[in-house]
Protein backbone atom coordinates (compact mmCIF):
# COMPACT_ATOMS: atom_id res chain seq x y z
CA UNK A 1 0.00 0.00 0.00
CA UNK A 2 1.62 3.37 -0.96
CA UNK A 3 0.50 6.53 0.92
CA UNK A 4 1.20 10.03 -0.23
CA UNK A 5 2.40 12.82 1.67
CA UNK A 6 -0.26 15.00 -0.04
CA UNK A 7 -2.81 12.44 1.86
CA UNK A 8 -1.75 12.77 5.58
CA UNK A 9 -1.89 16.45 7.83
CA UNK A 10 0.99 15.00 9.82
CA UNK A 11 3.78 12.93 8.87
CA UNK A 12 3.47 9.11 9.31
CA UNK A 13 5.39 6.28 9.55
CA UNK A 14 4.71 3.59 7.61
CA UNK A 15 6.46 -0.06 7.82
CA UNK A 16 6.28 -1.77 4.22
CA UNK A 17 7.20 -5.76 5.00
CA UNK A 18 8.43 -8.07 2.24
CA UNK A 19 8.04 -11.87 3.98
CA UNK A 20 9.63 -14.56 1.33
CA UNK A 21 8.31 -17.61 2.27
CA UNK A 22 9.82 -21.29 2.65
CA UNK A 23 9.48 -22.15 -1.36
CA UNK A 24 11.09 -18.57 -2.29
CA UNK A 25 7.93 -16.21 -3.33
CA UNK A 26 8.17 -12.51 -2.04
CA UNK A 27 5.16 -10.81 -0.62
CA UNK A 28 4.89 -7.31 -0.11
CA UNK A 29 3.20 -5.89 3.16
CA UNK A 30 2.63 -2.65 4.55
CA UNK A 31 2.47 -1.92 8.01
CA UNK A 32 1.34 1.49 9.66
CA UNK A 33 0.06 2.66 12.83
CA UNK A 34 -3.17 1.83 13.76
CA UNK A 35 -5.74 4.54 13.43
CA UNK A 36 -3.05 6.71 11.57
CA UNK A 37 -3.99 5.76 8.16
CA UNK A 38 -5.73 7.90 5.47
CA UNK A 39 -7.75 5.81 3.34
CA UNK A 40 -9.03 6.38 -0.25
CA UNK A 41 -12.39 4.62 -0.61
CA UNK A 42 -13.38 4.81 -4.25
CA UNK A 43 -16.22 7.13 -4.88
CA UNK A 44 -15.41 9.43 -2.15
CA UNK A 45 -13.14 12.30 -1.70
CA UNK A 46 -9.86 11.82 0.92
CA UNK A 47 -10.72 12.26 4.01
CA UNK A 48 -8.07 14.17 6.47
CA UNK A 49 -7.96 12.35 10.13
CA UNK A 50 -5.76 13.53 12.61
CA UNK A 51 -2.45 10.88 13.60
CA UNK A 52 -1.67 10.10 17.29
CA UNK A 53 1.41 9.36 18.54
CA UNK A 54 2.05 5.81 19.36
CA UNK A 55 2.22 3.60 16.68
CA UNK A 56 1.75 -0.25 16.98
CA UNK A 57 3.34 -1.64 14.20
CA UNK A 58 2.53 -5.34 13.03
CA UNK A 59 5.46 -8.26 12.53
CA UNK A 60 8.05 -8.17 9.78
CA UNK A 61 9.29 -11.49 8.69
CA UNK A 62 12.63 -12.82 7.92
CA UNK A 63 13.88 -16.58 6.42
CA UNK A 64 15.49 -18.58 8.05
CA UNK A 65 18.81 -20.27 7.42
CA UNK A 66 19.09 -17.82 4.19
CA UNK A 67 22.10 -19.07 2.58
CA UNK A 68 21.84 -15.97 -0.56
CA UNK A 69 25.38 -14.10 -1.33
CA UNK A 70 23.27 -10.75 -0.55
CA UNK A 71 21.66 -9.60 2.72
CA UNK A 72 18.15 -10.56 2.77
CA UNK A 73 15.43 -7.93 2.79
CA UNK A 74 13.37 -7.80 5.53
CA UNK A 75 10.87 -4.88 4.66
CA UNK A 76 10.58 -1.39 5.01
CA UNK A 77 10.07 2.25 7.05
CA UNK A 78 8.51 4.88 5.70
CA UNK A 79 7.31 8.19 6.85
CA UNK A 80 4.60 10.34 5.43
CA UNK A 81 6.93 13.38 5.64
CA UNK A 82 9.35 11.56 3.61
CA UNK A 83 9.23 13.71 0.06
CA UNK A 84 12.06 11.94 -1.38
CA UNK A 85 14.63 14.41 -0.39
CA UNK A 86 17.00 12.51 1.67
CA UNK A 87 15.37 14.81 4.27
CA UNK A 88 14.42 12.26 6.36
CA UNK A 89 16.73 9.71 8.12
CA UNK A 90 15.38 6.22 9.66
CA UNK A 91 16.99 4.95 12.35
CA UNK A 92 16.55 1.29 13.97
CA UNK A 93 17.30 0.30 17.26
CA UNK A 94 17.04 -2.88 19.58
CA UNK A 95 17.76 -6.46 18.90
CA UNK A 96 20.29 -6.70 16.57
CA UNK A 97 20.32 -4.12 14.85
CA UNK A 98 23.44 -2.74 13.67
CA UNK A 99 24.83 -6.73 13.60
CA UNK A 100 22.01 -8.46 11.97
CA UNK A 101 19.95 -5.98 10.84
CA UNK A 102 20.93 -3.00 9.14
CA UNK A 103 18.61 -0.08 7.64
CA UNK A 104 19.30 1.97 5.05
CA UNK A 105 18.58 5.19 6.81
CA UNK A 106 17.98 7.08 3.76
CA UNK A 107 15.72 5.16 2.05
CA UNK A 108 14.11 2.70 5.02
CA UNK A 109 15.09 -0.45 3.55
CA UNK A 110 15.97 -3.22 6.09
CA UNK A 111 18.36 -6.35 5.62
CA UNK A 112 19.36 -9.41 7.59
CA UNK A 113 23.19 -9.72 6.65
CA UNK A 114 23.43 -13.36 8.81
CA UNK A 115 21.58 -16.42 8.35
CA UNK A 116 19.36 -16.60 11.14
CA UNK A 117 18.61 -19.97 12.98
CA UNK A 118 14.60 -19.93 14.11
CA UNK A 119 15.51 -23.32 16.46
CA UNK A 120 17.63 -20.82 18.79
CA UNK A 121 15.56 -17.71 18.43
CA UNK A 122 12.18 -16.96 17.08
CA UNK A 123 11.54 -12.85 16.59
CA UNK A 124 13.75 -9.76 17.50
CA UNK A 125 11.54 -6.56 19.21
CA UNK A 126 12.93 -3.51 17.36
CA UNK A 127 12.48 -0.04 17.28
CA UNK A 128 12.38 2.96 14.73
CA UNK A 129 12.29 6.31 14.84
CA UNK A 130 12.31 9.40 11.72
CA UNK A 131 14.01 12.22 12.45
CA UNK A 132 14.67 15.42 10.57
CA UNK A 133 18.44 15.44 9.23
CA UNK A 134 19.17 19.30 9.40
CA UNK A 135 17.30 19.50 12.69
CA UNK A 136 17.59 16.21 14.62
CA UNK A 137 14.42 16.77 15.35
CA UNK A 138 11.61 13.78 15.01
CA UNK A 139 9.36 13.31 12.30
CA UNK A 140 8.21 10.32 14.10
CA UNK A 141 7.59 9.10 17.99
CA UNK A 142 9.70 6.16 18.44
CA UNK A 143 7.59 2.94 17.82
CA UNK A 144 8.40 -0.85 18.19
CA UNK A 145 7.68 -3.74 15.97
CA UNK A 146 9.07 -7.49 15.73
CA UNK A 147 10.78 -9.56 13.19
CA UNK A 148 9.90 -13.21 13.24
CA UNK A 149 12.02 -15.77 11.90
CA UNK A 150 10.15 -18.10 9.40
CA UNK A 151 10.38 -21.75 9.61
CA UNK A 152 12.16 -23.91 7.07
CA UNK A 153 12.33 -27.29 7.56
CA UNK A 154 15.89 -28.02 8.62
CA UNK A 155 15.43 -30.29 11.35
CA UNK A 156 14.90 -33.92 11.36
CA UNK A 157 12.94 -35.62 14.00
CA UNK A 158 14.07 -37.08 16.90
CA UNK A 159 13.77 -40.26 19.23
CA UNK A 160 15.17 -39.14 22.76
CA UNK A 161 14.43 -41.95 24.49
CA UNK A 162 15.94 -45.11 22.26
CA UNK A 163 16.74 -47.38 21.84
CA UNK A 164 14.58 -49.16 23.47
CA UNK A 165 14.47 -52.40 24.96
CA UNK A 166 11.28 -53.93 25.57
CA UNK A 167 9.02 -57.16 26.18
CA UNK A 168 6.00 -58.71 25.24
CA UNK A 169 4.14 -62.31 26.29
CA UNK A 170 4.57 -64.94 24.28
CA UNK A 171 1.20 -66.10 22.28
CA UNK A 172 -0.45 -62.78 22.88
CA UNK A 173 -3.56 -61.69 20.85
CA UNK A 174 -2.75 -59.56 17.43
CA UNK A 175 -2.83 -56.06 18.18
CA UNK A 176 -1.07 -56.73 22.16
CA UNK A 177 0.39 -52.92 22.55
CA UNK A 178 4.17 -53.29 23.10
CA UNK A 179 5.65 -49.61 23.21
CA UNK A 180 4.66 -46.39 22.25
CA UNK A 181 7.28 -44.22 20.90
CA UNK A 182 7.69 -40.42 20.37
CA UNK A 183 9.92 -38.38 17.77
CA UNK A 184 10.31 -34.47 18.67
CA UNK A 185 10.85 -31.95 15.86
CA UNK A 186 12.24 -28.27 16.49
CA UNK A 187 10.38 -27.02 13.29
CA UNK A 188 8.00 -24.70 14.10
CA UNK A 189 4.69 -26.57 14.43
CA UNK A 190 2.14 -23.86 14.17
CA UNK A 191 3.72 -23.32 10.57
CA UNK A 192 2.96 -25.73 7.52
CA UNK A 193 4.18 -29.13 8.22
CA UNK A 194 7.53 -29.29 9.15
CA UNK A 195 6.94 -30.40 12.64
CA UNK A 196 4.02 -32.91 11.60
CA UNK A 197 5.26 -36.72 12.51
CA UNK A 198 4.26 -39.28 10.74
CA UNK A 199 5.50 -43.17 11.69
CA UNK A 200 6.31 -46.20 9.69
CA UNK A 201 8.31 -49.31 10.39
CA UNK A 202 11.56 -50.15 8.26
CA UNK A 203 12.34 -53.35 10.21
CA UNK A 204 10.26 -55.89 12.21
CA UNK A 205 7.39 -56.53 9.31
CA UNK A 206 5.57 -58.95 9.08
CA UNK A 207 5.80 -59.67 13.32
CA UNK A 208 5.23 -56.07 14.69
CA UNK A 209 3.09 -52.82 13.04
CA UNK A 210 3.50 -49.28 14.50
CA UNK A 211 0.41 -46.42 14.30
CA UNK A 212 1.21 -43.90 11.87
CA UNK A 213 0.01 -41.08 14.42
CA UNK A 214 0.59 -42.04 17.64
CA UNK A 215 3.44 -44.39 17.17
CA UNK A 216 2.16 -47.06 19.17
CA UNK A 217 3.95 -50.68 18.29
CA UNK A 218 1.78 -53.22 18.24
CA UNK A 219 2.04 -57.10 17.64
CA UNK A 220 0.55 -58.06 14.20
CA UNK A 221 0.57 -61.87 14.29
CA UNK A 222 -0.87 -64.43 16.41
CA UNK A 223 0.61 -66.31 18.52
CA UNK A 224 4.34 -65.47 18.31
CA UNK A 225 5.82 -68.47 19.76
CA UNK A 226 9.17 -67.54 22.08
CA UNK A 227 10.81 -70.81 21.40
CA UNK A 228 10.60 -70.26 17.76
CA UNK A 229 11.98 -66.97 17.68
CA UNK A 230 12.96 -64.84 21.02
CA UNK A 231 14.24 -61.32 20.26
CA UNK A 232 13.55 -59.10 17.37
CA UNK A 233 14.69 -55.78 16.18
CA UNK A 234 12.37 -53.15 15.38
CA UNK A 235 12.97 -50.37 13.89
CA UNK A 236 10.95 -47.51 13.26
CA UNK A 237 10.94 -44.25 11.34
CA UNK A 238 9.62 -40.79 12.41
CA UNK A 239 9.51 -38.91 8.93
CA UNK A 240 8.44 -34.95 8.74
CA UNK A 241 6.20 -33.06 5.91
CA UNK A 242 3.21 -35.62 6.73
CA UNK A 243 5.56 -38.43 5.45
CA UNK A 244 5.53 -36.77 1.52
CA UNK A 245 8.37 -36.58 -0.32
CA UNK A 246 11.35 -34.26 0.60
CA UNK A 247 10.48 -35.11 3.98
CA UNK A 248 13.34 -35.32 7.22
CA UNK A 249 13.70 -39.12 8.55
CA UNK A 250 15.04 -39.94 12.17
CA UNK A 251 14.88 -43.63 13.27
CA UNK A 252 15.38 -45.76 16.56
CA UNK A 253 15.87 -49.24 17.17
CA UNK A 254 13.17 -51.32 19.78
CA UNK A 255 14.67 -54.48 20.88
CA UNK A 256 12.05 -56.81 21.10
CA UNK A 257 11.93 -59.86 23.58
CA UNK A 258 8.85 -62.42 24.20
CA UNK A 259 8.66 -63.47 27.70
CA UNK A 260 7.74 -66.78 28.16
CA UNK A 261 4.36 -68.25 29.15
CA UNK A 262 3.81 -71.97 30.24
CA UNK A 263 2.70 -73.47 26.60
CA UNK A 264 4.63 -76.50 26.63
CA UNK A 265 4.05 -79.70 28.75
CA UNK A 266 7.25 -81.46 30.08
CA UNK A 267 8.45 -84.36 27.77
CA UNK A 268 10.65 -87.67 28.65
CA UNK A 269 12.89 -87.83 25.73
CA UNK A 270 12.57 -91.61 25.95
CA UNK A 271 9.90 -93.71 26.45
CA UNK A 272 11.50 -96.91 28.08
CA UNK A 273 14.53 -96.56 30.30
CA UNK A 274 17.33 -98.76 31.89
CA UNK A 275 18.67 -98.55 35.18
CA UNK A 276 21.48 -100.54 36.76
CA UNK A 277 21.50 -100.39 40.50
CA UNK A 278 23.99 -102.39 42.60
CA UNK A 279 22.08 -105.09 45.66
CA UNK A 280 24.44 -103.53 47.66
CA UNK A 281 22.93 -100.03 47.54
CA UNK A 282 22.25 -98.15 50.90
CA UNK A 283 19.01 -97.88 51.79
CA UNK A 284 18.38 -94.17 51.92
CA UNK A 285 20.47 -93.02 48.93
CA UNK A 286 20.62 -91.70 45.78
CA UNK A 287 20.52 -94.43 43.07
CA UNK A 288 19.81 -92.86 39.92
CA UNK A 289 18.45 -89.56 38.10
CA UNK A 290 15.86 -89.01 35.27
CA UNK A 291 14.43 -86.07 33.43
CA UNK A 292 11.93 -84.75 31.31
CA UNK A 293 12.67 -81.52 29.60
CA UNK A 294 10.45 -78.87 29.00
CA UNK A 295 11.00 -75.84 26.24
CA UNK A 296 9.71 -73.32 28.77
CA UNK A 297 11.87 -71.36 31.42
CA UNK A 298 11.71 -70.44 34.68
CA UNK A 299 8.82 -71.48 36.83
CA UNK A 300 7.02 -72.22 33.88
CA UNK A 301 9.58 -75.09 33.42
CA UNK A 302 9.17 -76.39 37.00
CA UNK A 303 7.59 -79.78 37.62
CA UNK A 304 7.80 -82.47 40.11
CA UNK A 305 7.97 -86.16 39.45
CA UNK A 306 6.13 -89.24 40.80
CA UNK A 307 6.02 -93.36 40.90
CA UNK A 308 2.52 -93.95 39.61
CA UNK A 309 2.67 -97.66 39.43
CA UNK A 310 5.19 -100.46 39.02
CA UNK A 311 5.89 -103.67 41.06
CA UNK A 312 8.90 -101.40 42.69
CA UNK A 313 6.71 -98.71 43.72
CA UNK A 314 7.46 -100.17 47.47
CA UNK A 315 11.29 -100.90 46.98
CA UNK A 316 11.91 -96.72 45.48
CA UNK A 317 11.21 -93.43 46.16
CA UNK A 318 11.45 -90.56 43.72
CA UNK A 319 12.33 -86.65 44.35
CA UNK A 320 12.25 -83.37 42.61
CA UNK A 321 15.59 -81.80 42.30
CA UNK A 322 14.32 -78.07 42.25
CA UNK A 323 17.46 -76.59 40.51
CA UNK A 324 18.27 -79.03 37.87
CA UNK A 325 14.24 -80.37 37.32
CA UNK A 326 15.75 -83.54 37.74
CA UNK A 327 13.94 -86.95 39.29
CA UNK A 328 16.21 -88.42 42.46
CA UNK A 329 15.40 -92.52 42.60
CA UNK A 330 16.40 -93.11 45.84
CA UNK A 331 16.24 -96.67 47.65
CA UNK A 332 13.39 -97.45 50.43
CA UNK A 333 14.35 -100.81 51.09
CA UNK A 334 17.28 -103.77 50.95
CA UNK A 335 18.06 -105.12 47.28
CA UNK A 336 18.67 -108.76 47.08
CA UNK A 337 19.46 -110.05 43.62
CA UNK A 338 19.17 -113.44 44.81
CA UNK A 339 15.42 -113.22 45.70
CA UNK A 340 14.57 -110.34 43.00
CA UNK A 341 16.29 -109.40 39.59
CA UNK A 342 14.46 -106.64 38.56
CA UNK A 343 12.08 -104.13 38.73
CA UNK A 344 9.87 -102.11 36.99
CA UNK A 345 8.80 -98.32 37.58
CA UNK A 346 6.29 -96.05 35.82
CA UNK A 347 7.41 -92.30 36.45
CA UNK A 348 5.70 -89.61 35.92
CA UNK A 349 6.86 -85.86 35.53
CA UNK A 350 3.77 -82.52 35.75
CA UNK A 351 4.14 -79.11 35.45
CA UNK A 352 4.05 -77.48 38.74
CA UNK A 353 2.49 -74.09 37.73
CA UNK A 354 -0.68 -74.15 35.32
CA UNK A 355 -1.84 -71.67 32.91
CA UNK A 356 -5.24 -72.56 32.16
CA UNK A 357 -4.97 -70.16 28.98
CA UNK A 358 -3.35 -72.44 27.38
CA UNK A 359 -4.62 -75.92 28.88
CA UNK A 360 -5.40 -77.14 24.95
CA UNK A 361 -2.33 -77.60 24.79
CA UNK A 362 -2.07 -79.89 27.53
CA UNK A 363 -1.73 -82.67 29.14
CA UNK A 364 1.07 -80.79 30.82
CA UNK A 365 2.27 -83.77 32.45
CA UNK A 366 4.79 -87.08 30.37
CA UNK A 367 4.94 -90.54 31.65
CA UNK A 368 7.82 -93.39 30.97
CA UNK A 369 8.46 -96.38 32.49
CA UNK A 370 11.96 -96.94 34.19
CA UNK A 371 13.05 -100.77 34.34
CA UNK A 372 15.92 -101.43 36.93
CA UNK A 373 18.25 -103.77 37.02
CA UNK A 374 19.61 -105.34 40.07
CA UNK A 375 23.31 -106.16 39.92
CA UNK A 376 24.51 -109.31 41.86
CA UNK A 377 27.23 -108.12 44.41
CA UNK A 378 29.82 -110.22 46.25
CA UNK A 379 27.73 -110.29 49.27
CA UNK A 380 29.79 -111.27 52.74
CA UNK A 381 28.92 -114.48 54.57
CA UNK A 382 25.19 -113.78 56.28
CA UNK A 383 24.87 -115.38 59.89
CA UNK A 384 21.92 -117.23 60.75
CA UNK A 385 20.89 -114.81 63.60
CA UNK A 386 21.51 -110.86 64.32
CA UNK A 387 23.43 -112.40 67.58
CA UNK A 388 23.65 -115.40 69.57
CA UNK A 389 23.18 -116.36 73.51
CA UNK A 390 24.85 -119.62 74.46
CA UNK A 391 25.29 -120.59 77.87
CA UNK A 392 28.45 -123.35 79.65
CA UNK A 393 28.45 -124.30 83.66
CA UNK A 394 31.36 -123.51 85.55
CA UNK A 395 34.55 -125.57 85.83
CA UNK A 396 33.64 -127.41 82.58
CA UNK A 397 36.66 -129.11 81.07
CA UNK A 398 38.30 -127.25 78.72
CA UNK A 399 37.22 -128.35 75.15
CA UNK A 400 34.12 -128.52 76.40
CA UNK A 401 31.61 -127.28 73.19
CA UNK A 402 29.56 -124.29 74.56
CA UNK A 403 27.70 -123.90 70.65
CA UNK A 404 27.68 -123.08 67.06
CA UNK A 405 27.54 -120.24 64.78
CA UNK A 406 26.25 -120.41 61.31
CA UNK A 407 26.95 -118.34 58.37
CA UNK A 408 26.24 -118.94 54.59
CA UNK A 409 27.56 -116.82 51.47
CA UNK A 410 24.31 -115.38 49.63
CA UNK A 411 25.54 -115.19 46.51
CA UNK A 412 24.43 -117.89 43.79
CA UNK A 413 28.11 -119.41 44.24
CA UNK A 414 27.56 -120.35 47.94
CA UNK A 415 31.22 -120.45 48.69
CA UNK A 416 32.72 -121.98 51.29
CA UNK A 417 32.87 -119.95 54.70
CA UNK A 418 35.67 -120.00 57.50
CA UNK A 419 35.32 -118.21 60.64
CA UNK A 420 37.16 -116.83 63.81
CA UNK A 421 37.22 -115.10 66.46
CA UNK A 422 38.20 -111.56 66.61
CA UNK A 423 39.93 -110.39 69.89
CA UNK A 424 41.41 -107.33 70.69
CA UNK A 425 45.23 -107.68 71.67
CA UNK A 426 44.60 -107.50 75.31
CA UNK A 427 41.64 -110.12 75.59
CA UNK A 428 42.13 -113.62 77.54
CA UNK A 429 41.17 -116.07 74.83
CA UNK A 430 38.72 -118.25 77.57
CA UNK A 431 37.16 -119.79 73.58
CA UNK A 432 38.48 -120.84 70.27
CA UNK A 433 36.40 -121.91 67.18
CA UNK A 434 36.43 -124.28 64.87
CA UNK A 435 37.16 -122.31 61.44
CA UNK A 436 35.19 -124.76 59.10
CA UNK A 437 32.08 -125.45 61.31
CA UNK A 438 31.83 -122.62 63.74
CA UNK A 439 31.71 -125.00 66.93
CA UNK A 440 32.88 -122.81 69.79
CA UNK A 441 35.04 -124.57 72.66
CA UNK A 442 36.69 -123.67 75.95
CA UNK A 443 40.37 -123.44 76.18
CA UNK A 444 40.01 -122.12 80.00
CA UNK A 445 38.15 -123.63 83.08
CA UNK A 446 35.67 -120.86 83.63
CA UNK A 447 34.65 -119.57 86.98
CA UNK A 448 31.05 -117.77 87.33
CA UNK A 449 32.00 -116.29 90.23
CA UNK A 450 35.00 -114.27 88.40
CA UNK A 451 32.69 -113.80 85.68
CA UNK A 452 29.41 -114.67 84.78
CA UNK A 453 29.54 -113.41 81.11
CA UNK A 454 31.22 -113.04 78.08
CA UNK A 455 30.98 -111.02 75.13
CA UNK A 456 32.98 -111.96 71.71
CA UNK A 457 32.69 -111.18 68.34
CA UNK A 458 32.82 -114.06 65.36
CA UNK A 459 33.67 -113.32 62.10
CA UNK A 460 33.11 -115.16 59.22
CA UNK A 461 34.88 -114.68 55.54
CA UNK A 462 34.68 -116.68 52.60
CA UNK A 463 37.09 -118.43 51.33
CA UNK A 464 37.74 -117.49 48.05
CA UNK A 465 37.43 -113.87 49.14
CA UNK A 466 38.79 -113.68 52.51
CA UNK A 467 38.43 -109.72 52.56
CA UNK A 468 34.41 -109.95 52.33
CA UNK A 469 33.64 -110.11 56.48
CA UNK A 470 30.72 -110.61 58.57
CA UNK A 471 30.57 -110.11 62.12
CA UNK A 472 28.61 -111.25 65.05
CA UNK A 473 28.30 -110.69 68.61
CA UNK A 474 28.26 -113.99 70.36
CA UNK A 475 27.33 -113.75 74.33
CA UNK A 476 28.16 -116.41 76.63
CA UNK A 477 26.67 -117.33 79.95
CA UNK A 478 28.37 -118.83 82.36
CA UNK A 479 26.03 -121.16 84.33
CA UNK A 480 26.50 -121.60 88.31
CA UNK A 481 27.71 -125.12 89.92
CA UNK A 482 27.27 -125.12 94.09
CA UNK A 483 31.29 -124.94 94.39
CA UNK A 484 30.95 -122.50 97.30
CA UNK A 485 30.51 -123.38 101.00
CA UNK A 486 28.23 -120.49 102.99
CA UNK A 487 30.27 -118.05 105.07
CA UNK A 488 29.41 -115.84 107.75
CA UNK A 489 28.65 -112.17 106.87
CA UNK A 490 31.26 -110.77 109.09
CA UNK A 491 32.83 -111.78 112.36
CA UNK A 492 30.78 -111.56 115.72
CA UNK A 493 31.88 -110.07 119.14
CA UNK A 494 28.25 -110.72 120.70
CA UNK A 495 28.07 -109.17 124.33
CA UNK A 496 25.58 -110.32 127.04
CA UNK A 497 24.01 -108.30 129.82
CA UNK A 498 24.04 -110.69 133.17
CA UNK A 499 20.73 -109.84 133.89
CA UNK A 500 19.22 -111.26 130.53
CA UNK A 501 16.19 -113.04 130.96
CA UNK A 502 15.99 -116.77 129.75
CA UNK A 503 14.62 -117.08 125.74
CA UNK A 504 15.67 -113.48 125.07
CA UNK A 505 17.26 -113.02 122.04
CA UNK A 506 20.55 -111.50 122.09
CA UNK A 507 21.53 -111.29 118.62
CA UNK A 508 21.24 -111.99 115.09
CA UNK A 509 23.57 -113.60 112.32
CA UNK A 510 23.73 -113.92 108.29
CA UNK A 511 25.31 -115.95 106.05
CA UNK A 512 26.32 -115.40 102.77
CA UNK A 513 27.04 -117.60 98.93
CA UNK A 514 29.18 -117.39 96.42
CA UNK A 515 27.29 -119.34 94.25
CA UNK A 516 23.99 -118.60 92.56
CA UNK A 517 20.60 -118.08 94.02
CA UNK A 518 19.76 -121.65 93.73
CA UNK A 519 22.90 -123.05 95.05
CA UNK A 520 23.18 -120.58 97.97
CA UNK A 521 20.32 -118.43 99.93
CA UNK A 522 18.83 -121.39 101.73
CA UNK A 523 20.95 -121.85 104.69
CA UNK A 524 20.82 -123.95 107.55
CA UNK A 525 22.24 -123.46 111.17
CA UNK A 526 23.08 -125.92 114.16
CA UNK A 527 26.13 -126.39 116.61
CA UNK A 528 28.99 -128.03 116.44
CA UNK A 529 28.49 -131.48 117.80
CA UNK A 530 32.08 -131.68 118.31
CA UNK A 531 32.63 -129.17 120.64
CA UNK A 532 31.42 -128.27 124.21
CA UNK A 533 28.06 -126.93 124.20
CA UNK A 534 27.49 -123.82 127.02
CA UNK A 535 23.96 -125.04 128.94
CA UNK A 536 23.08 -121.41 128.75
CA UNK A 537 23.07 -120.40 125.31
CA UNK A 538 20.29 -122.12 122.32
CA UNK A 539 20.34 -121.55 118.79
CA UNK A 540 17.24 -121.67 116.85
CA UNK A 541 17.36 -122.44 113.36
CA UNK A 542 14.98 -120.06 111.43
CA UNK A 543 14.32 -123.10 108.84
CA UNK A 544 15.93 -121.25 105.71
CA UNK A 545 15.78 -117.88 106.43
CA UNK A 546 18.78 -115.69 106.37
CA UNK A 547 18.94 -114.11 109.98
CA UNK A 548 18.64 -116.78 112.92
CA UNK A 549 18.83 -116.39 117.09
CA UNK A 550 21.56 -117.58 118.93
CA UNK A 551 24.26 -117.74 122.04
CA UNK A 552 27.31 -119.00 120.38
CA UNK A 553 27.45 -120.25 117.08
CA UNK A 554 30.14 -123.44 116.58
CA UNK A 555 29.74 -124.40 112.85
CA UNK A 556 27.22 -123.32 110.33
CA UNK A 557 26.63 -125.69 106.93
CA UNK A 558 24.47 -124.91 103.76
CA UNK A 559 21.31 -127.38 103.44
CA UNK A 560 21.49 -129.60 100.37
Amino acid sequence: MKITSTSCICPVLVCLCFVQRCYGTAHHSSIKGTRNQTKHIEGETEVHHRPKRGWVWNQFFVLEEHMGPDPQYVGKLHSNSDKGDGSVKYILTGEGAGTIFIIDDTTGDIHSTKSLDREQKTHYVLHAQAIDRRTNKPLEPESEFIIKVQDINDNAPKFTDGPYIVTVPEMSDMGTSVLQVTATDADDPTYGNSARVVYSILQGQPYFSVDPKTGVIRTALHNMDREAREHYSVVIQAKDMAGQVGGLSGSTTVNITLTDVNDNPPRFPQKHYQLYVPESAQVGSAVGKIKANDADTGSNADMTYSIVNGDGIGIFSISTDKETREGILSLKKPLNYEKKKSYTLNIEGANTHLDFRFSHLGPFKDATMLKIIVGDVDEPPLFSMPSYIMEVYENAKIGTIVGTVLAQDPDSANSLVRYFIDYNAEDDRFFNIDANTGTIKTTQVLDREENPWYNITVAASEKDNPGLLSHVTVGIRVLDVNDNPPELAREYDIVVCENSKPGQVIHTISATDKDDFANGPRFNFFLDEHLSINPNFTLKDNEGEHEYIYILIYKVSAST
